[in-house]
């Protein structure tokens, strides 16, 4: 099986992501399914990670957060097995996707996108006290000038004061 690409669609233009099912195959196939079930048709980007954000955790991090937003959205699937980067070897590196949780076991519909690398996130890091990581499972290959101007835009804390619709997410058949 080869890798897979997918294009997010939003307002600022195009975000192509490479998916790893080879490496992460659980969390690749959810994500798949809910690109091919057109699942993602209300999702938004809601958060916005960067520096000077973080008042409360030592460990920061640079991120931007999307998916359903909601854990009971009507579209929303079970939760997956948790697969660390000590298993599937993709490390949270600038442009990473990967999925958000809050235990190990209970990643669904969110996902985010690494700005920089941040090692902190990878199986050992200390940004999750329980220093299992997040679930990597590809890489944004087109896009990244629109990560950015996503996280730049404003925000009450974490949260952006106007969501950014997601106006499209579909395979892209090579």
């Amino acid at each position: 099986m080869s890798n897979l690409k997918v294009n997010i669609t939003t307002e600022f233009g195009e975000i192509i992501l490479e998916l790893y099912p080879k490496q992460a195959p659980i969390t690749a196939a959810n994500f798949l399914r809910y690109v091919d079930e057109k699942r993602f048709s209300n999702a938004v980007f809601y958060r916005v990670v960067h520096a000077d954000n973080q008042p409360n955790n030592n460990i920061k991090i640079e991120v931007i957060q999307g998916g359903l937003k909601a854990e009971d959205h009507p579209q929303a699937l079970p939760a997956i097995p948790h697969e660390t980067t000590a298993q599937t070897g993709i490390l949270h590196k600038d442009g990473t996707i990967s999925m958000a949780r809050n235990e190990p076991g209970t990643a669904s519909s969110e996902f985010f996108i690494c700005v920089n690398d941040q090692p902190e996130l990878d199986f050992g890091g200390k940004r999750n006290p329980d220093g299992l990581g997040f679930a990597a499972f590809g890489r944004v290959i087109e896009g990244m000038d629109v990560v950015r101007k996503i996280q730049a835009q404003p925000a009450e804390g974490q949260h952006l004061m106007k969501e950014l619709k997601v106006l499209g997410v579909s395979s892209i058949t090579v």
